[in-house]
C-alpha cells in the first residue's frame, strides 16, 4: 500500500509538472434536456476527469465531461492518459476524481486478484465492496456492455455452420477448429488453452497445434475476416466488429471474466455532490454492447474525434441539446 501511495504521488508530480495525461481538445457543452433536466446543478464543483489512451475510454471520458459541464461543473479533461496504471495511480492519488473503469480490470490488475468472476453482478459487487474499503473509490452501478475477451467469426460463416456460440465448436470437426488469437491472451493463465479445455476441445487433441496462428491484436481481426482461420479472439465492443461484419459468439458456459464498465467517483465528491448518481446513471443505462461498437466504430474506422461522437450520441438519446 505505501509503495502504491508513493507512486501515485511521484506520477502527482510529473503530471501537474508537464501536463501528461490530457488529450487538449475543446469538450462541448449543451443543457440538460429530457430526464436529466431535473437533475441539480453542479455549480460549484471543480473535478478533473480522466481515462486511459484508447478509443472507447476518450469517448467515456467525453461523455462525462460533457454531461458535468452542461450541469454547471467546471471539469479538467485528463483522458488520454497513457495506461491503465497511470489513470488509476491518478484516481488513487486524487489528481483526478472520476473515471469509468472496468469491473474485471480493477479485480485483477488493480485489486491483485488472480481471476477474474464471470457472473457480472458478483464481479461488480466484490470489487465496488474492495474499492470503498481500501480506496475510498465509490464504484457506480455498471453500464450493461462488456468489454471482455470473445471469439467471432464472419457472418458467411456463421450461417454457413449455424454458429452462435462457443459450446458449439466441440460439435465441428477438427479441421474447422482454426483459430488465430493474441500472444498475450495465447499465454494467459486464464487465457487461450484454459478457454479451449473449459469448453471440452482441449488444445493438441481435440484442437490441433498447427490448427492455432499467434497474431497482433488488429491482423487478427483481418485475418479472421479473410478466412485464415474460423475463429479469431476479439474485445467484445470493438469497433472492427461492425465494420467487418462479425459475429459475436455467445460465451454460454461462462469462461470469461466480467469487464462492464462502471463510472468511479471518489467518494469525496460524491458526498458532497451526491446528484452525480442521477446525472450519470441514466446514459450509463443506455451504454449496451452495440451502442459501445458502434461508437467505437465511428472513431477508429470513420476517423472521427471522440468529443464530436460523444456529443452527438447525448443529443441523439435526448440528454443533452447543444449549446
Amino acid at each position: 500500500m505505501k509503495r502504491l501511495v508513493a507512486a501515485a504521488s511521484a506520477l502527482l508530480l510529473v503530471l501537474s509538472g508537464c501536463g501528461l495525461g490530457t488529450s487538449g481538445g475543446f469538450v462541448p457543452t449543451g443543457a440538460l434536456q429530457g430526464q436529466l433536466r431535473s437533475v441539480k446543478s453542479l455549480d460549484g464543483l471543480t473535478i478533473a476527469i480522466g481515462s486511459k489512451n484508447f478509443q472507447e475510454q476518450l469517448i467515456l471520458g467525453k461523455i462525462a465531461a460533457i454531461l458535468m459541464q452542461s450541469a454547471g461543473a467546471h471539469v479538467q479533461d485528463l483522458t488520454n492518459m497513457p495506461g491503465s496504471d497511470t489513470s488509476r495511480q491518478a484516481m488513487i492519488g486524487g489528481q483526478i476524481q472520476m473515471a469509468w473503469e472496468y469491473t474485471g480490470t480493477a479485480w485483477i490488475s488493480y485489486l491483485g486478484h488472480e481471476t477474474g468472476i464471470p457472473d457480472k453482478q458478483k464481479q461488480y459487487d466484490a470489487v465496488r465492496a474492495e474499492d470503498a474499503e481500501k480506496y475510498g473509490l465509490i464504484w457506480l452501478k455498471p453500464a450493461p456492455m462488456n468489454n471482455s475477451y470473445g471469439f467471432a467469426v464472419t457472418r458467411k460463416e456463421s450461417e454457413r455452420l449455424h454458429l452462435t456460440k462457443l459450446s458449439q465448436i466441440a460439435s465441428l470437426p477438427a479441421k474447422e477448429r482454426t483459430f488465430c488469437v493474441e500472444s498475450e491472451f495465447a499465454n494467459r493463465n486464464d487465457g487461450f488453452e484454459p478457454m479451449l479445455k473449459h469448453y471440452g476441445v482441449p488444445l493438441g487433441s481435440a484442437v490441433p497445434r498447427n490448427n492455432v496462428r499467434t497474431l497482433d491484436t488488429g491482423a487478427v481481426y483481418a485475418a479472421t475476416s479473410h478466412g485464415d482461420c474460423l475463429f479469431g479472439e476479439i474485445y467484445t465492443t470493438d469497433g472492427r466488429i461492425k465494420s467487418l461484419d462479425l459475429v459475436v459468439l455467445q460465451d454460454d458456459k461462462k469462461y470469461f471474466p466480467a469487464y462492464n464498465v462502471a463510472p468511479v467517483i471518489s467518494k469525496k465528491v460524491l458526498d458532497k455532490y451526491p446528484q452525480l448518481r442521477d446525472l450519470l446513471q441514466p446514459v450509463s443505462d443506455k451504454l449496451t454492447d452495440p451502442v459501445l461498437i458502434d461508437l467505437n466504430a465511428q472513431v477508429d474506422v470513420d476517423g472521427r474525434e471522440p468529443a464530436d461522437v460523444a456529443m452527438d450520441w447525448l443529443v441523439k438519446e435526448g440528454f443533452v441539446s447543444r449549446g
